[in-house]
């Protein structure tokens, strides 16, 4: 009675949080991993500050954001014990403003290209704040609107930030998925494959190797064939309103 009472005066963002991680956790369960091995980064596009701050007192500390402009006008107002991700397509002019910004910037979840990796690492080493964790982003569903190294080039991308920025860690690999940002279980192969030959290439172990893959319409299917990461918005949050996404860009 008292829980039930309790349920109905959390907050429905803590709610939400509730049910998502449940259900990951049952999907690396699946996969023979234990719920922890998860982690689920609440993506808060288009949402307003108030709303990450009720998320946040439930006490998840994870956040992403897709847009520089809205990431460094939010993450100023939220605590700095939040540990934010940076999520997709970063442009090389952003960088600085990105990382002066937000000091507790944890992950960057977009490196696509030697020139971002390369701007990352300036940017790092200008601001003299502590080496940033970095995952580089492989273009699984080949599609020209998306941003991120082909499959066959994503090894030499991983070596450039391993052995070229040396204020960077290299961190794994992400993908976004297909046009509708939903992806398909070729898509998460693709990027497993990816994960197997880096770590072959580069002999990493496959422990220490983190897989961004998954939102909100498919991140038990991504954590049942490998994900470490999975990003998820509107499952949390609500839907999306994209009449402000021009001006975030």
């Amino acid at each position: 009675m008292a829980a039930a009472a309790a349920e109905g005066a959390a907050a429905p963002v803590a709610v939400a949080m509730r049910s998502v991680l449940a259900r990951a956790g049952r999907a690396a369960e699946r996969s023979g991993r234990a719920a922890e091995a998860v982690r689920v980064v609440a993506i808060g596009k288009t949402k307003p500050v108030s709303l990450l701050r009720q998320l946040y007192d439930s006490g998840h500390r994870c956040f992403g954001e897709n847009y520089v402009q809205e990431f460094v006008t939010k993450a100023p107002q939220l605590p700095e014990d939040i540990r934010w991700h940076f999520v997709g397509h970063l442009q090389s002019n952003k960088v600085k403003s990105l990382v002066a910004a937000v000091p507790n910037l944890d992950m960057v979840e977009g490196v696509g290209n030697e020139k971002i990796a390369n701007h990352l690492d300036r940017a790092v080493v200008s601001l003299g704040r502590e080496p940033l964790k970095v995952m580089v982003q492989v273009n699984t569903s080949g599609e020209e609107s998306k941003s991120g190294i082909d499959p066959s080039r994503c090894v030499e991308l991983v070596k450039h930030v391993k052995l070229a920025c040396p204020n960077l860690i290299f961190s794994g690999l992400m993908t976004i998925g297909m046009k509708d940002y939903s992806s398909t279980p070729e898509n998460f192969k693709t990027l497993v494959k990816c994960k197997l030959e880096v770590c072959k290439a580069l002999g990493i172990p496959t422990k220490q190797f983190e897989l961004s893959m998954g939102m909100s319409g498919d991140f038990e299917q991504a954590i049942e064939l490998g994900s470490t990461n999975v990003r998820v918005g509107s499952t949390i949050f609500g839907p999306r309103e994209y009449p402000n996404q021009k001006q975030n860009q």
